[in-house]
């Protein structure tokens, strides 16, 4: 079937998108001011009104370095831009029939990624659910998560909430329902769900996948020490000149040694940029958030069986095993048990496919059965020998479940403390 074009109106104007056969996708709605200029640093601000806007073509990704783990995942070739605070929504139809949403916030160690690659695109979910899926991008390095003193925190948090926000305002013109929303997040997204719910949250179901929450959030003056190695390596002293710099120069500064050598003291092995436990944006410690926020949302939750097989020099070993369970298997436990004691419902998994000897079932690999998106893979190191057979059924496994707790907040198999081996 050929696509044509369709259109819905937001409180900012009249958007363009692109009827596929299966479903709507409209990309690259801004749902904040473009983060450039005196913009650089600071807080999202309102998007511009329009009157009629083209989102039929894909919109440029927040600049990055590339991924640690392009060598298990596959490279991400797409134009970047500072210019990137957009979403992308894929909608069965343009009607008042209020299905229920899921808004996905992508990993990526807070430094890589985007809402809407191939990799991520929600059109499968949203044909076989009867949902509504949304991607944002979020600002990444030190674009969003530097942390000086003196400077808002957290600011690729702060874009979530705004794109939250959006769509919690603008999504019945997409035949969405702003009172039926779920945050889905991996690895970093699902950590950011985390400090989210520490907040006000427009959402009270969530699926956290493979987050980092045994790693916690950084304290704001570990944080700051690391920032201003970032601005030194950068060649700025403060954030007026950091604001002036080219881009790149902030990312390049990343790999600068004296930056590298700062980031080893982090005993934890967090990654150079993520959440700051700032006071304002977020008060409290994972731990804290798990024991007094917990309770704000229904989840999903889960890992994989060898989450750091797909990070560099790492082998599926008794230690590697042990770490994984460390940052990813016992924290998501720990939420698990913290939702139920606060009165929530609490569903664990834990994804067993290994097609691999080398990756196992590492770090990212339910990725493209969360989706269907296989084929947009391609020959992904970590997918190297999965079969059609295996393809097919675990992909309508997770999706029918993610589908139904999307949908009526349950899976198939009995809540925690059972962890349902998906294999």
């Amino acid at each position: 079937m050929t696509s044509h074009t369709v259109s819905t109106t937001t409180r900012q104007g009249k958007v363009i998108g692109l009827h596929t056969g299966q479903t709507n996708v409209f990309r690259a709605i801004p749902y904040a001011a473009p983060p450039v200029g005196p913009l650089r640093f600071a807080p999202p601000s309102p998007p511009a009104a329009y009157a009629e806007l083209d989102c039929t073509r894909p919109g440029p990704l927040a600049p990055q370095l590339p991924s640690r783990l392009e060598d298990v995942m596959g490279p991400l070739n797409h134009p970047q831009s500072e210019d990137c605070l957009h979403l992308t929504v894929w909608t069965p139809a343009l009607d008042k029939r209020k299905r229920p949403v899921v808004i996905w916030l992508h990993g990526g160690a807070w430094q890589s990624g985007g809402g809407a690659p191939d990799w991520y695109s929600g059109e499968k979910l949203a044909a076989l659910g009867d949902i509504v899926v949304v991607a944002p991008n979020y600002r990444l390095a030190a674009l969003g998560w530097l942390y000086v003193p003196g400077m808002p925190a957290n600011l690729g948090l702060l874009d979530q909430e705004a794109a939250i926000q959006w769509v919690a305002e603008n999504i019945e013109s997409f035949g969405g329902d702003p009172s039926a929303i779920t945050l889905m997040g991996q690895s970093a997204g699902g950590s950011c769900i985390a400090g989210l719910l520490s907040r006000k949250p427009l959402f009270s179901r969530a699926i956290l996948q493979s987050a980092s929450l045994g790693r916690g959030f950084r304290p704001a003056h570990e944080a700051s020490l690391l920032g201003q190695k970032v601005l030194e390596a950068a060649g700025a002293q403060n954030l007026e000149q950091a604001r002036a710099l080219p881009y790149h120069e902030l990312l390049q500064a990343q790999r600068a040694p004296a930056v590298l050598e700062a980031l080893k003291n982090d005993e934890i092995g967090r990654a150079l940029f993520c959440p700051v436990i700032d006071g304002e944006v977020i008060a409290d410690s994972i731990e804290e958030i798990r024991e007094g926020n917990a309770g704000k949302a229904d989840v999903l939750i889960g890992y994989t069986r060898n989450e750091m097989a797909a990070f560099p020099n790492v082998q599926i070993d008794d230690a590697s095993q042990a770490a994984g369970d460390k940052v990813f298997g016992a924290p998501s436990r720990d939420w698990a048990q913290a939702a139920c004691a606060q009165g929530r419902s609490a569903w664990v998994y834990r994804f067993d496919h290994a097609p691999t000897q080398r990756y196992g079932a590492c770090h990212c690999i339910e990725l493209p059965f969360v989706f269907g998106t296989l084929d947009a893979f391609g020959a992904a190191p970590m997918l190297v020998g999965t079969t059609a057979a295996d393809a097919a059924r675990l992909t309508e496994r997770i999706q029918s479940n993610w589908i139904t707790f999307i949908r009526d907040g349950s899976v198939d198999w009995p809540q925690f403390p059972q962890v349902e081996i998906l294999a």
